[in-house]
């Protein structure tokens, strides 16, 4: 039987509070994401940074249950992903023999031993199970054609570069036949699903069942929020803005709203993309906006970035503000992300003749 492996890759969390510190040092000593000094500094300055950062960012992470939520949500969708690639390569198989069966009568994959089945794995870039452990697991279980996703929908040297360069370098240790997907912004299933959260987002203004979401009273502003990204890493080329924007304009080109982008998760005293979230918000309650629904556009799982930064921190401002301000859902394992995922993998999977 041919196994084709799936590498989920993701920034990765840290899973108790004891781990904030080393996940904080292995950010930091990434040259990718920021440049400390000169690269024989980058470690020891790593290693500074971090500890003096460490017990506000632990704080932090006990207003969210002590730990990030990113591995167990990773984990809950890698296997969602292999259950739904599995069945849809049953199916493929099913209607290429010519069978006329009713999509839940059909036979499970492993009961054909000349169909390719899949196996999903994890591989987090700066804590547990990181990507180099991931891929030793994968060679020892014999799979030797591997697709890495990055579960960075935009592309940039800082998140799925990073990640898939860092993939790159430990591959190559291996007789392992690889193809990488770095970016899916605008993929049709992912675009749908994010149309559906900011419909459902919309619908919790209502207060009534006679009021329509769309009412012009309610006067509901959009407000997509990214990740921030160092300017010096945009000013040589990045495409992480355009494939932002370009996300941006297949969603309200379906779905018309009143619509802003900013951008969070900004650290350190470098020049980083603006607006940024809080000031995007203070200026549209200047602007006498009342019901703000923000959309964590570059995120597909929950994490710190929307449990403390937006649930916390931006809805705290928001109140301050008189802005009700309502998030949407994070994708996570929602089954339509999942289908997102399972078609990205398997039309990248005949192009390589791998099924």
């Amino acid at each position: 039987m041919k196994t084709i492996g799936v590498i989920l890759l993701n920034l990765g969390g840290p899973d108790s509070l004891k781990a904030v510190r080393p996940f904080l040092y292995n950010l930091f000593s990434d040259r990718q994401i920021i440049r400390l000094g000169p690269s024989f500094m980058q470690r020891p300055l790593a290693w500074l940074i971090s500890t003096l950062r460490s017990k506000k960012t632990e704080q932090m992470y006990r207003l969210i249950s002590g730990k990030s939520p990113i591995l167990d949500i990773t984990t809950a969708q890698a296997k969602a992903l292999e259950e739904m690639l599995n069945w849809s390569i049953g199916v493929l198989d099913e209607k290429s023999k010519g069978a006329n069966k009713a999509a839940d009568t059909i036979t499970p994959i492993l009961h054909h031993s000349n169909t390719p089945r899949f196996k999903v794995y994890v591989g987090m870039r700066y804590w547990h199970p990181l990507i180099e452990d991931a891929v030793e697991q994968i060679h020892k279980d014999g799979v030797n054609r591997l697709m890495a996703i990055s579960l960075y929908p935009h592309y940039s040297l800082a998140t799925s570069g990073s990640s898939v360069m860092r993939f790159q370098e430990v591959i190559k240790q291996y007789p392992i036949k690889y193809f990488c997907i770095p970016s899916w912004f605008n993929h049709p299933l992912y675009i749908e699903v994010l149309i559906d959260a900011i419909k459902r987002g919309l619908e919790s203004f209502t207060t009534t069942s006679e009021l329509n979401p769309h009412n012009s009273e309610l006067n509901i502003h959009v407000l997509f929020s990214a990740h921030s990204l160092p300017m010096r890493i945009v000013e040589a080329g990045d495409p992480y803005v355009q494939h932002i924007q370009g996300t941006i304009e297949e969603v309200t080109r379906r779905m018309p709203v009143k619509w802003h982008l900013s951008y969070q998760s900004r650290s350190g005293p470098v020049r980083w993309l603006k607006p940024s979230t809080d000031e995007k918000i203070k200026e549209l309650a200047r602007e006498g906006v009342k019901n703000l629904l923000i959309v964590p556009i570059s995120f597909v799982s929950d994490h710190i970035e929307t449990l403390y930064e937006i649930d916390i921190l931006y809805k705290g401002l928001a109140d301050r503000l008189g802005i009700k301000l309502i998030r949407t859902e994070s994708l996570n394992t929602s089954p339509k992300f999942i289908e997102a995922l399972s078609d990205i993998v398997i039309k990248n999977a005949k192009d390589l003749g791998w099924i």
